[in-house]
């Protein structure tokens, strides 16, 4: 008898990934997000580009990788509407309320999830959690507001710290700041949303409840788990 040898971490990202591709529609051109799953996605994209027009991306990073590859990329500004938004999460309830921006990419995630009908989630099954805020919260914010932010989740019980990069503010591709905020538990998440939205500085907080996913792709041990939030 043998016995099988659990997948990595790694080799799950790679499943979904592919998995995703399912979702694409050919003609026509998809939202691709940011980050490690992603990137295997994008990896698997390649092998279709042919019966895509392309791809509107999230960040620099996915830009470069898909323009490696082969695949035109749009301005967000250029499409009315994107069928399928396919991007990954740092946590996703089991609503399909996610938090998002480990990458440092939410504010352009989130809007191209704004233009996309539908938003596939992939995820390995360690993303899947009870409340959302056991991963830290980021926040972008614009840098003069952000001890003021910082204060305002203090007094919400969370602790915020400055995302550095060697030693100094990491600088997003919006050229903004990122405060990862602990300490959180969101057991509203559409409220939540909501309320740090309004606040003064604010860019975009990496609770994704207005934009939820639709379907998630769960990488696991007995393979590809789909969970679809649709209904």
């Amino acid at each position: 008898m043998t016995t099988m040898t659990p997948l990595t971490q790694d080799e799950l990202k790679t499943l979904v990934g592919q998995a995703a591709l399912q979702y694409v529609v050919p003609g026509e051109i998809v939202g691709v997000g940011t980050g490690s799953t992603v990137n295997k996605f994008i990896d698997a994209l390649a092998g279709m580009k042919d019966q895509i027009k392309g791809a509107v991306s999230s960040s620099v990073a996915s830009t470069e990788r898909l323009n490696a590859l082969g695949i035109p990329v749009f301005d967000a500004n250029e499409v009315k509407s994107l069928s399928v938004y396919i991007d990954g999460a740092d946590e996703i309830d089991g609503q399909g309320h996610m938090v998002k921006g480990g990458g440092a990419a939410l504010t352009r995630e989130k809007i191209v999830a704004a233009l996309a009908e539908r938003f596939v989630c992939i995820a390995d099954e360690s993303k899947l959690v009870q409340a959302l805020g056991q991963f830290p919260l980021p926040v972008e914010v614009i840098p003069m507001a952000a001890n003021h932010i910082a204060r305002r989740f203090e007094a919400m019980g969370g602790q915020a710290s400055l995302r550095l990069k060697d030693g100094q503010p990491l600088v997003t591709d919006n050229g903004q700041h990122i405060l990862d905020v602990k300490g959180l538990s969101i057991t509203d998440p559409l409220a939540f949303e909501s309320q740090i939205n309004q606040w003064p500085g604010v860019v975009t907080v990496g609770v994704f409840a207005h934009q939820k996913a639709t379907v998630c792709l769960l990488g696991t041990a007995q393979g590809v788990k789909t969970l679809d939030y649709s209904l």
